[in-house]
């Protein structure tokens, strides 16, 4: 099927992905606060209920629509209406890859950011050398005892943001913080004191961390 053009008001819609149909929200800022940037957000693990819809991954779109961006959030495939089966990273990285397409098909002039939210964090970064986005923004990625491979995975020359919680339930702080130590480029790094992994009651937070480190990276409206 043809994928339908890049809406210009919030909407929900329908790509054609790698494995099937692909459920996307497109959400856009204020008017008079618009950027050519475009954000795509990925959400958690879909097989411990991660979805689009996830707070965390709601909280991260809005703050950086707030900041004017356009924002993506998608269902990987078998989430959602999007269609398939769970593929333990591979598959999401080729569903991350249409959805980024699409996005620059549409807006060729716009910034692309890539986020993610724990899973979405190890599938946007591990696709980033390929898709070479402007920007990375990773919130607890899952370097240890989830089954992820970061070792091999190259980060390209950009602005790059992790923010962790020191009291993530299910993300080890510490290896988080001994992987980044390692790294030959280090990101900037936000550590939030007494911060469980789903970012309860620290939300707002959340939203303040990323809008302060971001900002100077911003494309001029």
């Amino acid at each position: 099927m043809a994928n339908p053009a890049f809406p210009d008001t919030a909407k929900t819609l329908v790509l054609d992905g790698p494995a099937g149909a692909l459920e996307v929200a497109v959400d856009l800022p204020e008017p008079a606060e618009a950027r050519p940037l475009v954000a795509v957000v990925c959400h958690p693990l879909p097989t411990e209920g991660g979805t689009m819809h996830n707070k965390v991954v709601t909280m991260v779109a809005r703050s950086l629509r707030e900041l004017g961006a356009t924002t993506v959030r998608f269902n990987f495939r078998g989430t959602g209406a999007s269609e398939g089966a769970f593929d333990h990273g591979k598959g999401e990285r080729e569903d991350l890859g249409a959805v980024v397409e699409w996005v620059r098909a549409a807006r060729p002039d716009a910034a692309l950011w890539l986020a993610g939210f724990s899973f979405g964090s190890f599938v946007s970064l591990s696709a980033a050398a390929r898709l070479q986005p402007d920007a990375l923004i990773s919130i607890a990625p899952p370097v240890s005892g989830r089954g992820w491979d970061f070792s091999a995975i190259e980060i390209p020359e950009v602005p790059w943001l992790v923010v962790q919680g020191d009291a993530d339930e299910i993300v080890d702080a510490q290896a988080v913080y001994a992987w980044i130590e390692g790294l030959a480029r280090k990101p900037q790094l936000v550590r939030m004191i007494d911060t469980s992994h789903f970012f309860h009651r620290k939300l707002i937070d959340l939203r303040g961390a990323i809008q302060h480190e971001v900002k100077a990276w911003l494309p001029d409206a």
